[in-house]
């Protein structure tokens, strides 16, 4: 038995995400946590709400709320929806926590010590209306690279250029829009990333496993044009963990906090220490995860994120790491996605553009969600929702494969033998040879999974309902019941057991259908089929089953046009 750690990118608090947003990270990390689970081994997945920084200071502004109770709100609306999902989660937890204060002011305070924080007189924008500086997402203006006019102070969305607020033309206060701007000097701590340039580059090139689209993101990062540079970690806001040395105060930093990018991936390992915290546990339940010294050496570490998150997780995090010089636990794998366009255009939460997380559940079934997004997730290029394609996928895989096999089955094993498993006949060449193929699809199917290779997983395991179905068709119990009984059990013996292995492999992708398909086989035996010699026999004769409701309902072309129409503009 392995122990996985899984991490997936903390979403930010300001309001629902899209189906981008769920695909890029949350989803994906759920799918292997479920494989991982699902093979024996111990998981830790962890997740939590991006609590600080300017988005949460704005987005409760607009809501007319204190932050601290915008935040609360969004969390519990967030987990619900989580749940909804049937993301499985160890812990969700929040960046705000205490925890995460304490950890946070912890590794400033280490960083400090190892002299690789320093303090620099700066520019800064500051707004004569708001009276305040304004940090950079506080300020929009037009983007000098691609000339977009919705650009922030910190990234533009439309190019993903990193920004500084002085970059922008004709910048403008996202507080109150006022144009009545100056720049002064203010002092902010900055970490001394180019300083460790040398051991992030050598642990970067270790990394030969990792996907090309991560190693390719860190390297551009690290080497093109002047390099890596030392980044601010400090900003001039109210909301936020205040900028403290361990716990002692910073001297000239009062009324500073601490930057959002510095503060959200020291989460995770705050989150599990909340996990512990919830559980009753002391520290050392929620260190052998994270500190080689209190037995973490032996867990394998999994980070799932947008390749929009990829630079901070592979230069700036490891940064605050390596830097401390304590012995905790980096990432050995980074699994970055491209991006889920929608209809067209992009998914965008800040514009409000797309199918957005209660919207998709309010519809359908998480199941329908999982498959169609798992199924298509980007992971070599951007790829496309369009609601044609989430039809017809919907329709052909999850309605006419899986959910078809199942229904016939079971209807007509009832009608025919009754509402146990028929006794009847020996497993033919037919059988044995639906065994072995299944033996082998089985094995690549695990194999992509173990690899997190996410399309082609989804792609093994269609082929594996396909070929249960190809067996029916071929085998035709409905017509051989009329000479051969026996042998028409023999078939129905094994097709019943079939639906059970279905309800394992599937588990991981659509764990709503495959817990109906468990029960409607009076089984809890979600052991994965090692031997599908055993696994094909574990429903002995005389066990009970039933007839589940149908497991997918097919969608209309009424409804898919409605829905088109329905999302074809802008959330409020």
């Amino acid at each position: 038995m392995a122990r996985i750690l899984i991490t997936s990118a903390i979403p930010y608090i300001n309001g629902i995400k899209h189906l981008g947003n769920l695909v890029g990270s949350q989803l994906p990390a759920d799918l292997f946590a479920r494989y991982c689970r699902a093979r024996g081994h111990e998981v830790m997945f962890i997740c939590a709400t991006d609590e600080h920084g300017t988005p949460a200071e704005l987005a409760a502004a607009k809501a007319g709320k204190p932050v601290e109770v915008y935040c609360a709100e969004m969390h519990a609306v967030q987990a619900e929806i989580a749940r909804g999902f049937r993301l499985s989660f160890d812990h969700f937890g929040r960046s705000s926590s205490p925890r995460n204060h304490r950890l946070t002011q912890h590794f400033a305070g280490v960083l400090a010590d190892n002299g690789l924080i320093e303090e620099v007189a700066e520019k800064q924008v500051f707004s004569i209306d708001d009276n305040r500086f304004l940090p950079d997402r506080y300020i929009t203006g037009t983007c000098p690279n691609c000339g977009y006019e919705l650009a922030r102070g910190d990234q533009c969305e439309n190019c993903t250029k990193q920004l500084d607020p002085t970059d922008l033309i004709n910048p403008r206060s996202s507080i109150s829009g006022s144009t009545n701007l100056e720049v002064r000097e203010t002092k902010h701590l900055y970490l001394k990333q180019r300083s460790l340039r040398g051991k992030l580059a050598a642990w970067i090139d270790s990394k030969t496993d990792w996907p090309l689209l991560t190693t390719s993101i860190a390297k551009k990062w690290l080497n093109d044009g002047d390099g890596l540079q030392d980044r601010g970690i400090t900003r001039d806001l109210y909301w936020g963990i205040p900028v403290r040395r361990g716990d002692q105060p910073w001297p000239g930093m009062e009324g500073k906090v601490f930057y959002v990018w510095f503060d959200a991936p020291i989460e995770y390992i705050a989150c599990t220490a909340e996990w512990a915290d919830a559980q009753g546990l002391g520290d050392e339940a929620w260190q052998r995860w994270w500190r080689t010294d209190k037995g973490a050496d032996d867990v394998t570490y999994y980070q799932f994120m947008g390749k929009d998150n990829v630079p901070f997780h592979t230069l700036s995090f490891p940064a605050t790491i390596l830097g401390s010089g304590e012995p905790w636990k980096l990432v050995d794998y980074l699994k970055s996605f491209n991006y889920l366009n929608y209809d067209g255009g992009q998914f965008s939460t800040s514009q409000g553009r797309g199918v957005f997380m209660d919207q998709a559940l309010s519809i359908l079934p998480a199941d329908y969600w999982r498959w169609w997004l798992l199924s298509h997730a980007p992971e070599s290029a951007d790829s496309e929702f369009t609601w044609e394609n989430f039809q017809a996928s919907v329709n052909k895989d999850l309605a006419d494969v899986l959910g078809n096999l199942v229904s016939r089955v079971t209807k007509f094993a009832t009608s025919k033998f009754g509402a146990t498993v028929p006794a009847g006949g020996e497993f033919g060449p037919q059988e044995l040879a639906l065994i072995e193929e299944m033996g082998t699809r089985i094995t690549d199917y695990a194999a992509c999974m173990a690899a997190m290779e996410v399309r082609k997983a989804a792609a093994e395991l269609r082929g594996i309902w396909v070929i249960g179905n190809e067996y029916l068709q071929s085998a035709a119990p409905w017509t051989v019941v009329k000479t051969d009984p026996d042998r028409a059990q023999a078939m129905v013996r094994l097709a019943l057991n079939l639906i059970r292995v279905y309800a394992v492999l599937s588990q991981p992708f659509i764990p709503d259908a495959s817990a109906t398909m468990m029960t409607a086989m009076g089984s809890q035996d979600w052991s994965w089929p090692e031997d599908i010699q055993v696994a094909m026999r574990a429903l002995p004769a005389g066990h009970g089953f039933h007839v589940p409701e149908n497991l997918f309902r097919k969608i209309t072309d009424e409804e898919r046009l409605d829905w088109q129409t329905r999302f074809s503009g802008v959330r409020a």
